[in-house]
């Protein structure tokens, strides 16, 4: 492959995709990851693209964001599935808050058919979704509205929350790495996700695999805070969303997988394996739901024992150890009642 395609074919990448790592790149060009990087060199100095560690973004990719009308035509099928699978982590009558952004406003479409909620949210689109549920209560937060994805920010925002404590935190983000957590391009909008995490005694991260691997401009929740990812399952050549759930569940954060069914493979964090599609080593459990404390420590999935029956009662004068059989004569009692039984019929 000359030069110009195989510089053309890592800009279509890019472009699809919004980052790729070196490896990937030089994956599918077939070259080395050194002229890659001389590839990727060259892109970058065209204004074409923008050099990152160990791979290439779009131009601004720290800083660059996806209207509303964009990101409600993005991967629509996963945020479904998503939305189906965090859907499930919601238990009758619990409060919670709910951050802005298109995957959980699928979100909030599903709780409306959980009686007795409280969702605390400042999203206008989350608050749409709700308005008409008679058994859900919305508080939505003050602030100001920022037009591009219909979120209420800034000080106003961030003092409604203040004093405020509810069980689980949902939020998504522009990008999610193990190594700095959840990221968004706006200032004003992390820090009232920030503020709404602090109000809450697990945090949730609603993200699709495109995010997984991607960094942008502002830190929104630190990875050792994030209680449970639910994601969706990433294509079976996607070696960086993969590996970046691998390293998530390594520091502790609990995989959910959302199916195309609605269901989920969890994956307890740490050091027992990630039960995730595409992922070596994988040992999942079927099952979404968890609850906070137990024998897991705060946040994580609690084992549900399921109750053993009581003792069987016996009948006085049966024999301690009895044979299971299907013909009346060797039950017990069967014998006396094939006597009297032929009595009868003589």
């Amino acid at each position: 492959m000359f030069a110009a395609e195989r510089r053309q074919l890592i800009l279509e990448m890019v472009r699809a995709n919004g980052a790729v790592s070196l490896r990937e790149l030089a994956r599918v060009v077939q070259t080395s990851e050194v002229t890659v990087r001389r590839d990727v060199r060259a892109l970058e100095a065209e204004g074409l693209l923008d050099r990152r560690h160990g791979g290439a973004v779009l131009p601004g990719g720290f800083t660059r964001e996806s209207g509303f009308p964009q990101k409600s035509h993005l991967a629509t099928a996963e945020k479904t599935a998503i939305a189906d699978c965090a859907a499930g982590l919601v238990e009758e009558g619990e409060a919670i808050v709910v951050g802005a952004g298109t995957t959980t406003q699928e979100l909030a479409r599903r709780l409306a058919r959980v009686p007795g909620l409280t969702v605390v949210t400042n999203s206008l689109l989350v608050a749409q979704a709700l308005a008409h549920a008679n058994r859900v209560e919305v508080v939505m937060t003050g602030g100001t509205l920022r037009g591009s994805n219909y979120a209420l920010v800034g000080s106003g925002a961030e003092q409604s929350l203040q004093g405020l404590r509810v069980s689980k935190a949902f939020l998504s983000g522009a990008g999610l790495t193990a190594e700095r957590g959840l990221s968004t391009s706006n200032m004003l909008s992390a820090s009232v996700d920030r503020a709404l995490v602090q109000a809450a005694a697990e945090v949730v991260v609603l993200a699709d695999h495109s995010k997984l691997g991607t960094d942008t401009m502002f830190q929104t929740v630190p990875t050792d805070v994030i209680t449970r990812l639910v994601t969706d399952e990433a294509p079976a050549h996607d070696d960086r969303a993969a590996a970046e759930l691998q390293a998530l569940a390594d520091q502790g954060v609990e995989i959910a997988v959302a199916g195309a069914s609605g269901g989920a493979t969890n994956a307890q964090g740490g050091s027992g394996g990630l039960g995730a599609p595409g992922v070596p080593g994988a040992s999942g459990a079927s099952g979404a739901s968890g609850s906070s404390g137990g024998e897991g420590g705060p946040g994580r999935r609690q084992r549900r024992d399921v109750p053993l029956p009581g003792p069987r009662r016996q009948v006085p004068g049966a024999a301690a150890g009895l044979r299971s059989a299907g013909s009346l004569g060797e039950q017990p009692g069967g014998t006396e009642r094939a006597r009297v039984a032929d009595m009868r019929r003589r």
